[in-house]
């Protein structure tokens, strides 16, 4: 069953499409939903949470699958706890009654970080045995903003049909992979430039890494 803190400021959101596609009439709180999945890279996923909560404005949904619980521990200093007193409400993986299960329950978008081969399976079939699977299938079927932030390597030729199937069907397909334009010296450099190129798709400002403004002079190296 979900857990919920104090609900965050009311916001308008548009009609049960994207936030810009239809008239308003219906004052909600912003809703964010990110769920990470068992693949290696939870800190995609709690990167994304930490920035997001950083915005008191957006209401924000999370799902933590049983194998990113064990992921968080293992390759984080963070504890599960702690990534999910983050969220304004928490959601069982097996909950299929969920609000978010319900296209009627109104968001602007979802995370999915990473984004486990399996998760992006079920998602493309439409395969909805977990309420990660499902609340995608309704940002999908709903024309919602969905990004999967798919985490895998080398890719085989159905890995590949999969992410084609599911960016027919509309999702935003953005795997891990930073940009050097920003000169990163740490490793969690690398990490935010890939969760803020997923968090820009869902209209969700943040300062993880510095945005491209040209050559500099002083940049210009002799060959």
């Amino acid at each position: 069953m979900a857990r919920r803190s104090d609900p965050c400021p009311a916001l308008v959101l548009f009609g049960s499409g994207p936030p810009n596609d239809r008239e308003a009439d219906v004052s909600l709180p912003r809703r964010i939903v990110v769920a990470i999945s068992g693949a290696s890279g939870a800190i995609y996923g709690v990167r994304a949470v930490e920035t997001i909560r950083e915005d008191r404005s957006v209401e924000l949904h999370l799902i933590i699958s049983a194998g990113a619980k064990a992921t968080i521990e293992y390759e984080t200093d963070r504890s599960v706890a702690d990534v999910a007193k983050l969220a304004d409400v928490v959601h069982e993986e097996k909950d299929l009654a969920a609000t978010i299960a319900s296209g009627s329950f109104q968001t602007h978008g979802m995370l999915v970080a990473p984004c486990s081969i399996r998760t992006l399976s079920a998602i493309a079939i439409a395969l909805n045995d977990n309420l990660i699977v499902r609340a995608a299938d309704v940002h999908l079927k709903e024309r919602r903003k969905l990004v999967l932030m798919v985490r895998e390597t080398p890719l085989n030729a159905t890995h590949l049909r999969l992410m084609h199937e599911a960016t027919l069907a509309g999702a935003v397909i953005l795997p891990p992979v930073p940009g050097f334009y920003q000169r990163p010296k740490t490793l969690m450099d690398l990490v935010d430039h890939s969760v803020g190129k997923a968090l820009d798709q869902l209209g969700i400002e943040h300062s993880l890494f510095e945005r491209w403004s040209g050559i500099r002079p002083s940049s210009t190296r002799a060959e």
